[in-house]
């Protein structure tokens, strides 16, 4: 896909550039050793401080890796290296120990509940962990350990959701850079061990990673749209949709992707597929409990349920609802209309491209989470990541497509159809 202006092309050669010099990889690494450090000096929570622990010295040897090995392989065995210290070590320890935010265990118990009860939700909850805050297909990460079960090493280690949710996350990026990528020279291998073993995921996927899903069908929905493939990009959004409810921007986005990249079928023919499958998956659970369906998955993350949500990093929203009912009324107030002026926006300035899809939707969730009540800073990792992965691996930094790109695009797409 090559870029559609000079501009572009100067974007894209310093970027290069400056990914080859070994001075920002050393400093990469030394920020994120840093970062690393700190959770064992400022976290409250045990998972965190023991991941800290063990990532920021693997961190900090991947820096001297980084300046003492031949340059071809310098890249490759830091990056290596950040992955064992920052991600598979602190896992696989967390894992066998069974320990884990407590976001994990509410999604295996809500499969639990589904197999047992119909149903993945609570009929009474009391405490902030009886509360499910996501959408019914969220359930399906849950199922292994529901059918493995927690005896012996093996089955908590592959029962584990964390798991399954990492897996997800590698698989869905995997095949947007496929479908993204220029030519077939450029392997989404180390991109991605670079990205998976950053803080940005490390962290996430250690402790928790119950968003990593969510951002890899959002960034595979944007490339299905991006190669014109409507069912798919459809049956993508559909999921999107029933892990959480924050993917519904991701919906209007990818559409008017399609509309404006292939016209309306197949623009209409993605929004009703995902609609369809999407109401058949909420609607049986939405219409049979609806107040207690609403009061977890829309009030408690929202902070209006009688249990306080436990999201509360001190984003801007946050620090206005803690002021009282006002300042909670003005967030709210704030996040809708932060979202309708990236509506307009849309409309008006509909996205030619995935990176330019990607950006889109990254602008208007950043502004959501900002905005919101309650949030977590973990909760920007899915415009992070939509900011950058479509760039990556479509090489092109401005998001614009030249009408060569857009015809030879449009005329591989009409090919494999």
């Amino acid at each position: 896909m090559p870029l559609g202006s000079g501009r572009g092309q100067q974007l894209a050669a310093l970027g290069m550039r400056l990914g080859g010099m070994r001075s920002v990889h050393l400093f990469g690494c030394l920020v994120a050793a840093g970062w690393a450090a700190a959770f064992p000096i400022v976290s409250d929570l045990a998972n965190q401080r023991l991941w800290g622990t063990v990532a920021s010295p693997a961190y900090l040897l991947a820096g001297l890796a980084v300046v003492t090995l031949p340059r071809p392989w310098a890249g490759r065995v830091a990056a290596v290296i950040a992955l064992l210290g920052a991600v598979l070590l602190p896992l696989g320890v967390l894992a066998a120990q069974g320990h884990h935010q407590s976001e994990v265990m509410v999604v295996e118990r809500s499969a639990q509940l589904l197999l047992h009860t119909g149903t993945p939700y609570l009929p009474h909850p009391a405490k902030v962990t009886d509360f499910n805050p996501y959408l019914p297909a969220m359930a399906l990460f849950g199922l292994p350990r529901a059918v493995l079960g927690t005896d012996g090493l093996l089955c908590r280690v592959f029962g584990d959701a964390r798991i399954w949710f990492a897996l997800s996350f590698l698989g869905c990026l995997t095949i947007s850079w496929r479908l993204l990528r220029p030519t077939r020279q450029y392997s989404a291998l180390l991109p991605l061990g670079v990205l998976t073993g950053s803080p940005l995921i490390a962290l996430t996927l250690a402790v928790g990673g119950v968003d990593l899903p969510l951002i890899g069908v959002c960034c595979l929905a944007m490339a299905l749209a991006a190669r014109g493939r409507a069912i798919a990009a459809g049956l993508v959004l559909a999921l999107a949709c029933t892990l959480k409810w924050t993917a519904w921007p991701a919906l209007p986005v990818a559409v008017l992707l399609l509309w404006r990249l292939y016209g309306r079928r197949p623009a209409g023919r993605a929004a009703l597929t995902a609609v369809l499958v999407g109401a058949v998956v909420i609607l049986p659970f939405a219409l049979t409990r609806t107040q207690n369906f609403l009061n977890q998955v829309i009030r408690f993350p929202l902070g209006l349920a009688a249990v306080r949500t436990p999201a509360g990093s001190p984003l801007p929203g946050k620090v206005l609802a803690d002021l009282g009912p006002v300042g909670h009324t003005v967030s709210i107030v704030l996040m809708v209309l932060g979202g309708v002026g990236v509506a307009g926006w849309l409309l008006l300035r509909p996205p030619t491209s995935a990176v330019a899809a990607a950006d889109l939707l990254a602008g208007g969730l950043t502004i959501a989470f900002m905005l919101a009540p309650a949030g977590r800073f973990g909760y920007l990792a899915l415009p992070a990541v939509l900011a950058i992965w479509p760039r990556l691996a479509a090489r092109s930094w401005t998001g614009r497509l030249s009408e060569t790109a857009r015809t030879v695009e449009t005329e591989g797409v009409a090919a494999v159809h």
